[in-house]
């Protein structure tokens, strides 16, 4: 099949948006970065993927008079880039139902906690005060609900004694590494089963 052209966005580091691109230099994954896009000038993930030679772009969020105005922007440049598909990798914009429903159905998130538990922010520290034993994270489809989308896919890790919301966030990005790749692979592919390559200590395939 024909590589799916991706966009990736970003606001920082950009650390899942390397373990994405690392999955398709593969010769046999089924998708390609088309550009990376981010609303911050100074995000270290530019740097990272124009040292692959890869298209990047910034469309400064406090450039507009409204999120609706940054988000028609942000569609126009997905447009040019001939993108497939979105993954937000780190892009720390709420976003609105503009930009949702122009990419309905084509759009992935990453989310640091096993949803429907704990959506929104700080789910380390919350996952610590609700004393549960499992954490992890979720790729899911973006909808206009804030991390209510259909889940592709899910990694657990257990929480150990000691933990705190630092040592947890560090564990369980360890995990989205492994996760976002092989969710987007499923994703494209429509496959029923993980691929082998992926492990965790919980999998769940999604719905």
């Amino acid at each position: 099949m024909t590589p799916r052209r991706v966009a990736i966005l970003i606001s920082g580091r950009g650390t899942n948006m390397v373990a994405l691109l690392d999955a398709m230099a593969a010769d046999d994954f089924p998708a390609t970065c088309a550009v990376v896009l981010s609303n911050r000038g100074d995000a270290k993930g530019l740097e990272t993927a124009a040292s692959r030679g890869l298209a990047t772009g910034v469309v400064d969020h406090t450039a507009y008079p409204d999120r609706e105005r940054f988000e028609i922007e942000l569609h126009a440049r997905l447009l040019n880039a001939d993108a497939d598909l979105v993954c937000l990798a780190g892009f720390m914009r709420v976003l609105t139902p503009y930009l949702v429903s122009k990419w309905a159905g084509r759009m992935l998130n990453i989310h640091p906690s096993l949803l429907p538990a704990f959506p929104g922010l700080h789910t380390h520290r919350r996952a610590l005060d609700a004393r549960v034993r499992i954490h992890g994270c979720t790729v899911h489809e973006v909808t206009a609900g804030v991390d209510a989308g259909p889940i592709v896919g899910q990694a657990a890790i257990p929480i150990l004694p000691g933990d705190d919301p630092d040592t947890l966030a560090t564990r369980v990005l360890e995990a989205e590494h492994g996760l976002y790749p092989a969710c987007l692979k499923r994703f494209v592919t429509g496959a029923e089963d993980p691929p082998p390559s992926f492990t965790s200590p919980v999998y769940n395939p999604g719905v």
